[in-house]
């Protein structure tokens, strides 16, 4: 409806077109009604008449004449009004579904019934905890009219038809095309491993999951990428995986340096502060690149600095893992918005300039050491079987995001970086790093415009370890300066012993599947804050005039060919066209929107 309206402008109402196209950046970005980092509904500025006025005069520009993937074309113009009419509680009531992953539910629900994703169709979370599911990454559950809980699987199925199709086959289908394609120009390795994914996609079967991950991760591709329904964050449960891809080119000089990080990660797994039992002993070294991304689609996005793949505990204890740093992401961001953010939220003059100097390579070295040395880290007992992810259920992602930070927090004192050469000034890098860590649990708050919750796992993380120390170690303090709230560290090494206790206790808790003691530390430490500070941080970034969160626009790229019809060169531009761009992105399934 709204790509229509945007596609097909002409004598809109120029008010009402601009609120149309501010609400459709805002779902393009989100990938729907609800915001990334708070999961709260975002409302439209239009009205449903304004809505009905633009979307009849986008009709009569040709809008609506085509068939949208597996949705049929909208031929009239009572059929364009019902569509509306169907769709104005999802634009316009904020008390329907109002978020869209709800850990910390109201009475009475729980959190998949308060969940507004399209996971599952009336079960409860008391009936998914007896229910054996086969496909738990990709696969929404339905309770049928009869009672009968099954899962509709996302796969396209196999061309000789002994695999039937499932649900999302048109876009799975569309998938498989270009994948063929990008087959057809790999070398043979990579073409394997695409290959792989075709069928996992074709059969939705987990084992064809696994082999395509365990080839995936051993290439070490120049061009790389990830696919897939990977991430778990949108699902209350933390079992359903999201779509998400990116194409990535590395870049060698950076990635030459890290590289000596991975090399090492058997260094720093020892010196971990965990019991003996729980650490690795053999260690195969992760995979790291630093890369300039070409594309990100899906739930991947602009905000994304590091990952860390595969997910798989099936895949990652034998062949490790592949760490992504998106440095040039994260330098954008900083570019963005870190001198006006430091200035407003640092009180003291030595922090600020401390943070001005070292502030990117801290950043820099966390995300290298989060994704690197972190999330591969540790070893699960023998009780616990096919990863932590069942036993920790909803707390899982929070858990191992907070794991990941502290770790590089722990070893980011360690002598053994300025012997590589992965750090200039260590006592300096150490301390802005922990300087930021103490922050962000501040200025995240600018996120989350409403309530008093935090539903978001990396947010989720930051406060834990901040508010785990201030009440452990009393090494973290908020004060207050000309009438600004403020946070700071008032001792390093006191912080960094709380670093090594709260890391050691994730650690257990992820090795052991201890769900009593995630849920008590997360529910006691990471979910709520004092919404009064919330508001004076909301104030204070608006005076900055800084966005609350971000969105890219990917590069488009075009080929240059010989005479013989082979690529010769690739022309990047880098075209401030949000709208074009996703509209260009939807035209894939409906030419009617092709610009």
């Amino acid at each position: 409806m709204l790509e229509e309206v945007v596609a097909h402008p002409a004598g809109v109402a120029p008010d009402a077109l601009a609120k149309i196209r501010s609400y459709a950046l805002l779902f393009w970005a989100n990938r729907g009604n609800h915001n990334d980092y708070t999961a709260q509904k975002f409302l439209p500025a239009f009205t449903l008449d304004e809505l009905k006025q633009a979307a009849a005069k986008a009709q009569a520009n040709g809008a609506f004449k085509t068939a949208y993937a597996d949705l049929p074309p909208l031929a009239t113009a009572d059929a364009v009004a019902k569509e509306i009419d169907a769709l104005r509680a999802a634009f316009l009531d904020p008390n329907f579904e109002p978020t869209v992953t709800t850990k910390n539910p109201p009475a009475g629900k729980d959190i998949i019934q308060a969940s507004a994703n399209t996971f599952y169709r009336g079960v409860t979370l008391d009936e998914m905890k007896t229910f054996k599911e086969r496909y738990a990454l990709n696969s929404r559950v339905v309770k049928g009219s009869d009672g009968t809980i099954r899962e509709e699987v996302y796969r396209a199925g196999t061309p000789d038809g002994r695999v039937p199709p499932g649900l999302y086959a048109v876009y799975l289908k569309k998938a498989i095309q270009y994948l063929e394609k990008a087959r057809g120009v790999a070398d043979p390795v990579q073409a394997k491993v695409l290959g792989e994914l075709i069928t996992f996609y074709q059969t939705g079967e987990f084992a064809d999951w696994l082999a395509f991950g365990m080839d995936w991760v051993r290439n070490d591709a120049a061009v790389d990428f990830a696919n897939g329904f990977i991430e778990v964050y949108r699902d209350a449960r933390g079992a359903k995986g999201s779509s998400q891809s990116f194409v990535t080119i590395t870049d060698k000089p950076v990635t030459d340096a890290a590289v000596k990080l991975a090399q090492n990660a058997a260094y720093f797994e020892d010196k971990a502060p965990w019991d003996a039992k729980y650490k690795r002993k053999d260690f195969q070294p992760p995979v790291v690149k630093a890369v300039e991304t070409l594309i990100e689609t899906g739930d991947f996005h602009l905000s994304t600095i590091g990952d860390n793949l595969p997910n798989e505990n099936e895949v990652h204890e034998k062949y490790g893992t592949k760490n992504f740093l998106l440095l040039g992401s994260a330098h954008a961001l900083n570019a963005a918005s870190a001198t006006k953010t430091l200035g407003e939220f640092i009180g003291a003059p030595d922090e600020l300039a401390r943070s001005g100097k070292y502030g990117e390579e801290a950043d820099d070295l966390l995300t290298a050491m989060h994704e690197v040395i972190g999330h591969g880290s540790g070893k699960l007992s023998d009780r616990v079987k096919g990863g932590a992810e069942p036993y920790l259920k909803e707390y899982f992602s929070t858990l191992e995001e907070a794991r990941a930070d502290l770790m590089a927090m722990w070893n980011v004192w360690d002598r053994k970086l300025k012997e590589l050469g992965l750090v200039t000034e260590p006592e300096e890098v150490a301390r802005t790093m922990y300087d930021a860590q103490a922050r962000a649990a501040l200025t995240q708050l600018r996120r989350i415009p409403r309530g008093d919750s935090i539903e978001e796992d990396h947010q989720r993380n930051r406060q834990l370890i901040v508010e785990y120390i201030i009440d452990q170690t009393g090494a973290i303090e908020r004060y207050t300066q000309n009438g600004k709230s403020y946070i700071r560290v008032k001792d390093y090494q006191k912080m960094r012993q709380g670093v090594g206790q709260l890391l050691a206790e994730l650690m257990r808790i992820k090795a052991e599947g201890d769900y009593a003691a995630i849920k008590t530390l997360v529910d006691k430490y990471a979910v709520h804050f004092d919404t009064s500070l919330r508001d004076q941080v909301v104030t204070r970034f608006r005076s900055l005039d800084l966005p609350t969160y971000w969105a890219g626009v990917n590069p488009q790229l075009t080929a240059q060919f010989d005479a013989n019809g082979a690529v010769t060169s690739v022309r990047v531009v880098y075209p401030r066209d949000p709208a074009g761009q996703y509209l260009r992105y939807a035209s894939v399934y409906d030419a009617g929107l092709s610009r």
